[in-house]
This record gives C-alpha cells, structure tokens and sequence, in this order.
C-alpha cells in the first residue's frame, strides 16, 4: 500500500526496514493513506499533475506549457530549438549524436519520442528557469548527461543514463528548486553530484534543494548523490542495486534525508563526509536493506515542505524496476 507523509505538518516517519531471507522487520509506516497511480502511468507531455518535490516549490515547473512542439532529428535543430526565445515543447525522435553541452534556454520542454537517443553529448541548463527533461535515453556523453547551474525550477524525469564520462545529472551553482525522478542509470561512475566545490558555500547555501525519488541506480559506482550545502535535500524511494562505493554522501554544512529506499548488495548505502569534504547532516528512516551495510547517520535536517507519497520500503525495488527509465511513459 502507499502513504502519504506530509512534510511540517504531517505523520512523521521513523526506524529502519530489515529484510532477511525469511523476514521483513522493523516497519513503521506513515498513518495517512492516499491512492496513487501505478508506476509510469503517464499520458501527457505537459501535464506536472505527477511532479512531486522541490520542482514544485517557487511557483512550479511546467515547461515549455501547453505550447504547440517542434519535433527535431539532427544536432543542429536541437540546438536551435533548445536555444530559441520564449516557451517551447521539443520533440527529440531518432538518435542525435552530437559533442560537448548543448545549452538550454528557460521555459522548455523537451522529451523524447519512443526510442529517442542522445548520444555522446549533454544537455547544459544554465541560467534557466522552468525547464522539464523527460523520456530520453542518453549515452556515451563527453562531458555531462545534464548539467544544472545557476537555474531553477528543474524537473528530470523517466530518463535513462549509461556509459557517460562525468556526471549524469549534475546540479550546482545556487541552483534551487529541483526533482529528479523515475530516471535509470547504469554502467556509470560518477552519477549524481549536488554542489561542484567545498568552497562555493557563498553562493550555495540556501540553495541546492532537491528532491530524489523513484529511480534506480543499477550496478553504478558513487554519488547517488553527493551532497555539499544543499539542506533540506530529499533522497526517497529509490533502488540501489549492487553499488560499488557508496550510494548517498552528505557532506560540508548538508542535509539530507535518506527514507524508504530499498539497497541491495550494497556495502555502503549512505554515510557523513566523503573525500576531503567533512561530514554533513543525514538522516535515514524507514529503509530497507538486502545483502548490504547499515549507513553511517547523524545530525539533523530541516523539514521538508511539500506532500509526498511514499511507498512501502521493501517494496520498492519492484515499483521502480517496473516504472523507471526512458520508455515507461506515454508521449
């Protein structure tokens, strides 16, 4: 079943969720119970009706809107397309292979048709606001997948990550407001970095707020994601299956909050510190744990102040192999 944990004013959950192999124990559960679609049960482009999370805070994300698409197969009518003036829905079809960072303007949309591939460059959201990524499979990127700086209101959604040389979504530079959800990454290393420098906290404190739910990170090695400043920094719901580092890492003045994923054959799930950056805040609830270590935890996060639904711990390496990924959606 779901329920519903409602930030400030809401049920709050707590403990840790242990599966053995004749066993789940150690289940607490929010007392609000609220009906919710089945994973990936998605039919329009533009329709925020399923974002949840900090890419719904400071006024929200929709996009390029209702605005009519622009449908692009080559590298350089993407290019035009994401850098043109005023609010546009960016239809990719076929596989564009392009190289370095493709800038991106505010107020797009852009989401691949079935199939769609991006392949051996990234998306880079600069100084952007209202910007929505969504059902595109990207490989082989020279530099980032997406990289997110100076922006807000982002939303990254149903996309699918392999074999990148840096990060696959990347987030920093005072960038505030952002979801990243039901995405899949795999036969990757450096995966999900929140805040670029020990540093940048002149610009990065009171920012870097997201929200990490409903993916699945599968075989990859570290930063599931790295943290640094960002408080409070949402990590829910996700799956974790057979990391090689470490899955979370909350560091340098962070705080994050670590509840119901499911980790599996995962020897570090989540700890304080990493590298030369010292410890920051972490706090882990209700997780559930297969083959894998116990977390490193301490501090105190600042409240989350959206809604949220949060599945049943050991239940979400199902929901999330079944919903994540680019495909999972009707476009």
């Amino acid at each position: 079943m779901r329920h519903t944990s409602i930030g400030r004013t809401g049920a709050v959950l707590t403990g840790v969720v242990t599966l053995t192999a004749s066993a789940v124990t150690g289940v607490v559960m929010a007392s609000a119970a609220a009906a919710a679609p089945a994973p990936g049960a998605y039919t329009l482009v533009n329709d925020a009706s399923d974002l949840v999370g900090w890419a719904t805070q400071g006024g929200g994300t929709t996009g390029g809107g209702g605005t009519s698409p622009t449908t692009v197969t080559s590298s350089s009518a993407l290019t035009s397309a994401l850098s043109a003036s005023g609010s546009g829905v960016i239809r990719v079809s076929g596989t564009i292979s392009c190289s370095g960072m493709l800038k991106v303007g505010s107020n797009k949309t852009i989401i691949g048709n079935s199939g769609a591939v991006i392949s051996g460059c990234g998306l880079n959201i600069s100084k952007a606001s209202n910007v929505i990524v969504r059902n595109l499979t990207f490989r082989n990127w020279n530099d980032d997948a997406i990289n997110v700086q100076y922006s807000t209101r982002v939303w990254i959604d149903h996309n699918s990550f392999s074999n990148g040389y840096d990060g696959a979504v990347d987030v920093k530079r005072a960038s505030d407001y952002v979801t990243i959800s039901w995405n899949r990454v795999s036969s990757h290393d450096k995966t999900m970095l929140l805040g670029h420098d020990d540093g940048n906290g002149s610009e990065d404190r009171g920012h870097l707020r997201v929200t990490y739910h409903h993916n699945w990170f599968d075989g990859t090695n570290q930063r599931h994601p790295r943290v640094r400043f960002g408080n409070p920094v949402h990590v829910y719901n996700n799956f974790y299956g057979n990391i090689g580092s470490y899955g979370v890492a909350s560091t340098q003045e962070a705080g994050v909050l670590v509840e119901g994923n499911y980790f599996e054959n995962t020897d570090d799930p989540f700890h304080r510190g990493e590298g030369d950056s010292g410890p920051g805040n972490l706090v882990a609830r209700n997780n559930c744990f297969v083959n894998s270590g116990s977390g490193q935890a301490g501090g105190s996060v600042a409240s989350i102040p959206y809604s949220y639904t949060l599945d049943t711990p050991c239940n979400v390496k199902s929901i999330v192999t079944a919903g994540a990924g680019a495909g999972r959606i009707s476009v």
